[in-house]
């Protein structure tokens, strides 16, 4: 993953050093509901949803003159997670029910490609890469623990300009946790752990608006 992470690094690097302007991006919006579960034993499982809600966050963006640009983005989501579990011999293995707090942190390094109809309307799709940083807290007991996981998204959707450096931005957005870097993670009496057997990475669709802020490049 460290590799992605440099690699990553070296093209934003290249893109800033010979971007035609900088724009910073604004982003407010929904996310929906996601079921997941995973079952890592015979006696061990968890089942249930990451509830949808508000997600925010901003990007800094470096746009090429060939209507590609790079951008670092940074989203927060804070949510709850209804699950259902059973953990092996804890508490004699019993069927448990619980809503966990979590929150999920997404750092990510997008392209994206815009196709300018006017100077009006600008469209774009992207696709990027990174990482979700998320915390789980059991609110029965007391315990919480942080996980790091492999992390895409893709999104398309349109910039609509309001003045020369100033724009409102409308998206759809897919954004994925994928479980299987590292082994997976499960909710659990202890708040969360590792999980080697079968699981299913987090998938959350959600629709954003915001402004962005143009800086032309002298």
């Amino acid at each position: 993953m460290k590799k992605i992470y440099l690699i990553g690094l070296f093209c934003l690097i290249s893109f800033i050093s010979n971007s035609q302007e900088v724009r910073l991006n604004t982003y407010a919006g929904y996310v929906f509901d996601d079921r997941v579960d995973s079952y890592y034993s015979s006696t061990s499982y968890y089942e249930g949803t990451i509830k949808g809600g508000f997600q925010w966050g901003a990007g800094l963006e470096y746009k090429l003159p060939n209507g590609k640009g790079i951008e670092l983005q940074y989203l927060r989501q804070d949510t709850q997670a209804p699950m259902v579990y059973q953990d092996g011999g804890i508490l004699g293995g019993q069927i448990q029910r619980t809503t966990f707090d979590l929150a999920n942190n997404y750092i990510l390094v997008n392209g994206n490609n815009y196709f300018q109809v006017n100077d009006k309307v600008e469209p774009y799709f992207g696709a990027g890469i990174g990482m979700i940083i998320s915390s789980v807290e059991n609110p029965d007991s007391g315990n919480s623990q942080n996980f790091t996981k492999f992390a895409w998204g893709i999104r398309g959707g349109s910039n609509f300009w309001l003045a020369e450096n100033v724009g409102i931005k409308i998206q759809a957005s897919l954004m994925s946790a994928v479980q299987g870097a590292g082994g997976g993670f499960y909710f659990g009496t202890g708040g969360i752990g590792t999980g080697v057997s079968t699981y299913s990475s987090i998938y959350q669709f959600g629709f954003q608006g915001g402004l962005v802020f143009k800086f032309p490049q002298n």
